[in-house]
């Protein structure tokens, strides 16, 4: 215990630095929850996570797994999504956008792969080029198809609602006496 002297209102006051409260600040500070595994989901990852085939520029989402202690990401970019830059043996590392006062980083990190999961963010895209392509080629080949519905077509303008607030009538016609 380390003991420390200061001086209060002119009157000098040893007290006992591990009484006082104090505020950690480490790298895992303010993760009870954070970190926390969803229920009869303790232990360890399963293999499927390792074995996952992780490529240059695929889209994931970094969510850390607090029972793999080694190559984990600090607790700002847990469930943070990012792009691969770099594959190695055991882990990836993984372009984030980090918005810092005025601008945006763009922050190389690098994690273990049970830390990575593949990321659902782009299957509306590729899904969407995938039927344009399929129409294209439909078209190409002389079959008859209908045109796809776009939800990008500014939508359909819809008569003003517009009520009118103002009274019909008087409600008093003469002043109300006191």
């Amino acid at each position: 215990k380390q003991r420390n002297k200061s001086r209060v209102n002119g009157v000098s006051v040893l007290y006992c630095a591990s009484t006082q409260m104090v505020h950690s600040h480490g790298l895992k500070s303010g993760t009870r929850h954070l970190f926390a595994k969803k229920f009869r989901k303790h232990g360890i990852p399963p293999v499927s996570t390792i074995l996952t085939n992780v490529k240059v520029g695929d889209y994931v989402d970094v969510v850390a797994d607090s029972a793999v202690r080694a190559g984990m990401p600090h607790k700002y970019y847990h469930g943070r999504t990012g792009i691969v830059w770099n594959v190695t043996p055991r882990g990836v590392g993984v372009i984030v956008n980090k918005p810092v006062k005025q601008r945006i980083i763009r922050k190389r990190i690098c994690v273990r792969f049970e830390h990575v999961r593949k990321s659902r963010c782009n299957d509306a895209l590729i899904a969407k080029k995938a039927a344009r392509a399929q129409f294209v080629a439909d078209k190409k080949a002389g079959k008859a198809v209908a045109l796809p519905v776009s939800r990008r077509n500014g939508g359909i303008v819809r008569k003003a609602k517009v009520e009118n607030l103002g009274r019909s009538k008087a409600e008093f016609e003469a002043m109300i006496p006191y």
